[in-house]
């Protein structure tokens, strides 16, 4: 079997809420994508799955995966990294190289006839799950629905966005909790500040929380590469810390892991591909720490979480990204229970996909926005928009 191409088609589509965190908490409901297709010379397709802004970089990439067996996933995610060594697999050239590494697992999957998750060697096919809203933009009766209509899938750990104003995180943690409560059992409870605060600030303001809450953990309280700073809030606060969705290469996780700045290890799609996740995973399990894996439209990377030994809980968003394509992946009793489809278990709906097509994009949908004004230094009021965005 061989490559022959690599095609990738952006779209754009809208969001079933808002999503947004405290570096744009007005949130957004229109949103974008990346359909990639790696075509063999037998007939199979692997799919992956992206955001507009890597499609130049995927095809920069393209050379070096066509005229290859798919199969030897490993050698040809090597081959990459060699390639984008000097200029660094970051930003956009480490979402398109993730993007074509899922569609290799894709297809060796497919040629074995079987689920990713058997592939990669998992006993069972299912991880579990955490709610995490993106809930910035959310009122308190949306925020209240979110989670409870979770916590009746089982689901009874959640993740709620802070940092913009402490009296409503300390409010709103408290809805997030009571609604999770109806699954029946005491729910764990994560807050993610996402890098706005300085080390101070978070241990300053994590403490006051600690008082009224108990936090399994607390995310990206400092910056993602900043190991003193994580360092001193892990030693400061009784929750754990927990970072890494915004690092791509395995050697990003180094300084964390050997400084013992973190806690619960971060991975996901976007962390060099299924390889990339897999081998930071396996890094942190030499160092007796819990993985978490980060959410990803349709759930796909829980055939990877499954397989992990020290994989903890997955993300999960449940805010209508697979807008044109179809997951035999579901969420049940707290778990996400995967199916036994060939490959990762999504297929694009070649109509839909053709629907919603573009080739114009805001900047916003090519690439996240940044971070707010004022992050780590001081803190900027926010004027929420007219029609409010609280009940």
């Amino acid at each position: 079997m061989k490559v022959t191409r690599i095609r990738a088609t952006p779209y754009q589509f809208e969001l079933t809420r808002k999503l947004g965190d405290v570096n744009f908490p007005e949130g957004r409901k229109a949103w974008a994508g990346l359909a990639v297709f790696v075509d063999t010379d037998e007939g199979l397709t692997g799919v992956g799955i992206g955001s507009p802004g890597a499609q130049e970089a995927i095809h920069s990439l393209e050379p070096l995966v066509v005229g290859q067996d798919p199969r030897g996933v490993r050698g040809i995610w090597k081959r990459m990294m060699d390639y984008v060594f000097k200029g660094g697999n970051e930003g956009v050239v480490a979402d398109a190289l993730s993007n074509i590494d899922m569609a290799l697992w894709d297809l060796k999957a497919k040629a074995n006839n079987e689920p990713l998750w058997k592939t990669l060697g998992a006993s069972e096919p299912r991880a579990k799950a955490y709610a995490s809203g993106l809930d910035m933009p959310l009122s308190d009766d949306e925020l209240r629905a979110f989670y409870a209509g979770m916590a009746a899938q089982g689901v009874s750990a959640g993740k709620l966005k802070v940092g913009l104003d402490q009296d409503d995180d300390l409010r709103r943690l408290g809805i997030m909790r009571d609604a999770l409560s109806q699954a029946g059992v005491r729910p764990n409870l994560m807050i993610d500040s996402n890098e706005y605060w300085s080390p101070k600030q978070a241990i300053r303001k994590i403490r006051e929380m600690e008082e009224h809450f108990d936090l399994t953990w607390v995310e990206e309280p400092a910056r993602r590469w900043d190991y003193r700073g994580l360092r001193l809030v892990s030693q400061s606060v009784k929750a754990a810390v927990a970072t890494g969705e915004n690092l791509a290469d395995i050697g990003d996780f180094m300084a964390l892991i050997d400084h013992q700045a973190v806690d619960i290890v971060e991975v996901g799609g976007w962390t060099s591909g299924i390889t990339g996740a897999m081998m930071v995973a396996d890094m942190a399990y030499g160092f007796e720490l819990p993985v978490a894996m980060m959410n990803c439209p349709g759930n796909f990377m829980a055939h990877v979480a499954a397989a992990m030994p020290n994989h903890m809980m997955m993300e999960v968003v449940a805010a209508g990204r697979e807008a044109c394509f179809t997951t035999d992946a579901r969420i049940e009793n707290g778990w996400i229970v995967l199916g036994n489809a060939p490959g990762v278990g999504i297929v694009y709906d070649d109509e839909k996909l053709k629907h919603l097509a573009s080739k114009t994009f805001t900047p916003e949908q090519r690439l996240f926005p940044g971070r707010r004004q004022g992050a780590g230094l001081y803190e900027v009021p926010y004027a929420p928009p007219k029609a409010g965005r609280r009940s």
